[in-house]
């Protein structure tokens, strides 16, 4: 599979299920290789991605993540061969360990060492591919692992095409690619928003990351980076604001979205943050973004 350069991230589901059909043919019209789905607290991203791939004709849907504690291995491996064979090769399973408070508090399941976990899922998978007598896809659908510290990145690149950091940063990017080697997938998420008052840009950005910034795994990551306590105040510091949301101008969110490039991202999918803080995507930065425009 080649998965392309630019992808997006989110869907227009709170417009609807024939919402979000509409915004994933037209992010396909304008070239965007990827759908990224996320698995939280809305469309089930396996379930999604089938409608989705029925209603379009080259896009890749790809999730961001499936979050392993919502189905075992073999169930990932069916659902995974499934939709790529009734799409013609056009699915990406994207995996990860979650988060303790959904996996514990909502979930209800133990939230075990990540690491001793995946790798154990990782093998479960394994198995499953032995198992499975279902249709076969044109070639073994891809598997990237939602990775931000080196050894779920080291994990990521020994086991799996690669992985997809998400809430990270170029800085990041470069410490990625240098633990995954040259030739794995770097899927990197980023947030932008289209906005030049700073005010209004960083309130935007707060909003869309005002769950993610409290949660310990991104905070273990960013500490990583050389942020600190006080980053993490208020929903965010404007210093680590600036560092994961991409705002300006169109030139200014275009050269955030090639900063990753440089740094060694292979793919990036973008995260189209409205400027008024409500949820759905913006369309016209996608519009600026897309890649007929030279990205």
């Amino acid at each position: 599979m080649e998965l392309g350069r630019l992808g997006v991230f989110g869907t227009a589901e709170a417009q609807g299920i024939e919402g979000s059909v509409a915004f994933a043919r037209k992010i396909e019209s304008l070239g965007y290789s990827v759908l990224w789905l996320p698995e939280a607290f809305m469309l089930d991203p396996l379930v999604h991605a089938a409608h989705l791939l029925v209603h379009t004709e080259r896009l890749v849907l790809a999730t961001g993540i499936c979050n392993i504690y919502a189905r075992d291995a073999l169930a990932s491996i069916c659902a995974a061969n499934s939709l790529s064979a009734q799409s013609g090769g056009r699915f990406v399973l994207g995996i990860g360990v979650s988060h303790k408070s959904f996996v514990e508090g909502i979930r209800g399941h133990s939230y075990l060492g990540p690491i001793e976990t995946m790798r154990a899922y990782l093998d479960g998978m394994d198995k499953a591919r032995a198992a499975y007598v279902g249709p076969v896809p044109p070639e073994p659908p891809p598997v990237v692992i939602g990775a931000l510290r080196r050894k779920m990145l080291t994990l990521a690149g020994e086991r799996t095409q690669g992985a997809h950091p998400y809430l990270t940063t170029p800085e990041h990017t470069a410490r990625a690619r240098e633990i995954l080697g040259p030739d794995k997938w770097l899927c990197v998420e980023q947030k932008v928003v289209l906005e030049t008052n700073p005010s209004r840009a960083r309130e935007a950005g707060r909003g869309s990351m005002s769950v993610n910034i409290a949660l310990p795994n991104y905070q273990a990551n960013l500490r990583w980076l050389g942020y600190e306590d006080a980053d993490f105040q208020d929903g965010g510091s404007d210093r680590i604001v600036d560092a994961l949301i991409g705002w300006g101008d169109e030139r200014a969110v275009a050269k955030r979205v090639q900063e990753h490039f440089d740094a060694g991202a292979s793919h990036v999918c973008v995260q189209a943050v409205r400027p008024d803080g409500e949820r759905g995507p913006d369309l016209k930065v996608l519009e600026a973004l897309a890649p007929q425009g030279g990205i």
